[in-house]
């Protein structure tokens, strides 16, 4: 078959399976059947695909159908210009998140050599992304799951970061406390921050990542609220921690880090949702 024809009957069937992108999934999909950019696609419309091709695509169509994420079907997702491995054992990296780490290289501008720590690194797209743009920063990387440090892991050593960063498999800075000389310039953390009562109206495709990575408990700052006492034990004085937070967490979320220990605010997405928390550990 051509492949617009693919792509044409592609995007019916997933817009009939209540998929948000079918047109997008479909071209993702046949694009990494092919080995091909999506650009390939309209280059080249009537690329003739092979019936093993065919069969392939279809196999994925199936199972994006069935709810399963683009990016676990293909195994890579796009995060900061970088190509990152993802798997079921690791949330997929937001757009969003981009401006936790956009952030993080404004603030650590100036700074010589930057020690920083990502909290719940998942797939390491924060930590990996923060290494290859610092050359000279130290990074140290936590996370609970032996199954995403090992995704991340191997993501530092595609990107060719591996030998700067450190991962420590625990929870949140607690492998780095017993280093009590261990002082952090910055403290980066995308912690799970869904209310535990919102996840089951999650779309359906979320709801197959990691609940782990995604219930916040009650209010979404669960976790938060345990990190912030560490990250005031690490983080030097002028030292920052990030919090990615969801839309209408950002007064709850303020109350975690008050004054006179800490100056903080809330930064919004480019959507003007509330995203950020960007809070300085008073000098």
């Amino acid at each position: 078959m051509r492949a617009d024809e693919l792509l044409r009957a592609a995007t019916v069937e997933l817009k009939a399976a209540g998929c948000a992108s079918p047109r997008l999934d479909a071209e993702v999909l046949l694009s990494a059947v092919l080995g091909c950019d999506r650009l390939a696609l309209y280059r080249e419309p009537a690329r003739q695909v092979t019936d093993q091709e065919a069969a392939a695509f279809r196999a994925l169509l199936s199972r994006r159908a069935g709810g399963e994420p683009v990016a676990y079907l293909t195994g890579e997702k796009e995060f900061m210009g970088l190509r990152f491995k993802v798997t079921p054992a690791v949330l997929i990296p937001r757009p969003e998140t981009e401006l936790l780490v956009e952030t993080a290289l404004a603030l650590l501008r100036g700074v010589a050599a930057p020690v920083v720590a990502d909290v719940g690194t998942g797939c390491g797209a924060i930590a990996v992304s923060l290494a290859v743009s610092l050359p000279a920063a130290r990074i140290f990387a936590t996370d609970v799951s032996p199954a995403a440090l090992a995704v991340a892991r191997e993501n530092a050593v595609r990107q060719g970061v591996a030998g700067r960063i450190a991962f420590f498999a625990g929870d949140l800075l607690e492998p780095l406390l017993p280093a009590g000389e261990l002082v952090l310039d910055l403290v980066a953390a995308n912690l799970p921050y869904i209310p535990a009562g919102a996840m089951h109206s999650l779309p359906r495709e979320v709801r197959r990542e990691p609940a782990v990575a995604l219930d916040g408990g009650a209010d979404g700052l669960t976790l938060y609220r345990r990190l912030v006492p560490q990250a005031g034990r690490l983080l030097k004085p002028g030292g920052y921690l990030l919090m990615e937070i969801g839309p209408g967490q950002g007064k709850n979320a303020l109350l975690l880090v008050p004054p006179p220990m800490w100056e903080a605010r809330v930064e919004p997405d480019l959507a003007g949702r509330e995203r950020l928390v960007i809070a300085c550990r008073s000098r």
